[in-house]
Order: C-alpha cells, then structure tokens, then sequence
C-alpha cells in the first residue's frame, strides 16, 4: 500500500506523519476484511470477540467485567454486545441467586457450533491480509509493534 497513492498526494509526506497514516490505513484495511469476513454470521467484531472469550473460559462462566477486561477492543458498552448474542442464542446470562447483582455469561452449544464456522472464515480473512509476508516478516512486524 502506497500512503501517497492512497491519499493522492505528490508532496513527500514526513517520515513520523507517513508512519502513522499507513498504520491507520493498514487497520482500517484489516478491519474492513475482519469485518466482511464476519458478515454472513451477522456478528460483529466485538460479539465475535466476546464469543472467544466465552469459549476460551472452559465452561466456566464471565461476569460483564472479564468479558471487558479481555476485550480487544475496550468499550463500555459490553451489556449490549451480550443482549444481541443472547437474542441470537449464542450465549445465555444467568443471575446468581444469592447476589442478585452478579451476572454470569456463558456460551451456548449454539454458540459453540457457529463460533467454530466463524473461525474458518477469520483464518481465511487471516491469511488474505497477510498473505505477502512471510513467517520472519511476521516476527520482524510484531517486535516492532511491540515498541509501541
């Protein structure tokens, strides 16, 4: 990806300006493919995420501030994404008995079974968005995001 191209312009671009641009552009463009991936399952990326993390407890229930703390991306409006996965029957939300206040979420085996077709289709999202870089391209790219 060209950042002047795209931007259509013909001044050079600072170097720290150019950076940052092409990384805005490089996540929008990976989020664009994440999230069309996504589409026919009608999830989006956070409900795909909480999705993970449900499956990734084992069995064992989450309270709204796990799912919050594991998000990748951080919002506040968890309860929201949970009520839209409850309606399609992909997790269920049980109120403790003896604190009335204490939420727990679990996946359901509906939401197990989809999650497992959703997989497939962010692999191959996955492998389309990185498909001209090589494995140390890879290593290289996730040390030098690991400065930020």
């Amino acid at each position: 990806m060209n950042v002047e191209e795209v931007i259509k312009t013909d001044k050079p671009i600072p170097l720290e300006s150019r950076t940052l641009i092409h990384y805005s552009l490089v996540g929008n463009r990976i989020h664009e493919v994440m999230t069309n991936a996504l589409k026919p399952f009608e999830v989006s990326l956070q409900q795909f995420n909480v999705l993970r993390i449900l499956r990734g407890q084992k069995g064992k229930p989450a309270n709204l501030s796990t799912l919050n703390e594991r998000m990748v991306t951080k919002m506040s409006n968890t309860t929201r994404l949970v009520d839209k996965l409850i309606i399609k029957g992909y997790v269920n939300r049980i109120t403790c008995p003896s604190n009335r206040r204490k939420v727990e979420i679990n996946i359901t085996a509906k939401g197990e079974r989809v999650l497992t077709q959703m997989d497939s289709a962010m692999k191959a999202a996955e492998k389309s968005v990185l498909k001209n870089l090589s494995q140390e391209d890879l290593k290289i790219l996730n040390q030098l995001l690991d400065k930020f």
